[in-house]
């Protein structure tokens, strides 16, 4: 199975993306965890919460995975947890870190923020920083050699070139 998760800084069309690649694919969509936390806690997260979300999006990872079909689309992963607990709070367990590099998706397609920003409430703050979080994801993707693409433009293009990437990973699967 090969393991695609859209990345990037807030706001750049993630879900929306994941979403429409799952269908496409007709395969599973796995959430992004620390959304829900959010809603459920009825607040911003802090430093407290980072483990949890990292424990939960590990869990939520592994029951799509369980489901999915040849391909695992996923709405982030550990490395939003790694890249926003760095830029909050300038530290991260150690056991994440860890734990992303025995997880490392096979493609990252990482979202540019080519698209206008949105306010949500207790999710998005960071609306002034986009550049400086894209590259702070980017940097990540760079210093780790993992294989990223990445995704601009419209909706349509960005599915358009999103699936030409992952066609090209199903052709060449065993």
């Amino acid at each position: 199975m090969i393991r695609v998760v859209v990345t990037g800084s807030e706001c750049t069309g993630k879900t929306t993306l994941a979403r429409a690649l799952a269908a496409h694919y007709q395969t599973v969509c796995v959430p992004e965890f620390a959304r829900q936390f959010v809603i459920d806690k009825g607040a911003a997260p802090d430093y407290a919460d980072v483990e949890a979300i990292a424990r939960g999006q590990i869990a939520i990872e592994d029951e799509g995975a369980d489901d999915a079909s040849r391909v695992l689309i996923q709405d982030t992963d550990l490395l939003s947890t790694i890249v926003y607990s760095h830029h909050y709070y300038d530290t991260l367990p150690d056991w994440i870190e860890e734990a992303f590099g025995k997880r490392a998706a096979a493609l990252y397609l990482l979202a540019d923020i080519d698209i206008p920003w949105v306010p949500d409430e207790g999710q998005r703050d960071r609306g002034d920083r986009r550049q400086e979080l894209h590259e702070l994801f980017r940097r990540f993707l760079l210093d780790r050699r993992l294989t990223f693409v990445e995704i601009r433009g419209s909706q349509d293009e960005r599915s358009g070139a999103a699936r030409a990437v992952i066609d090209r990973l199903i052709e060449e699967m065993p």
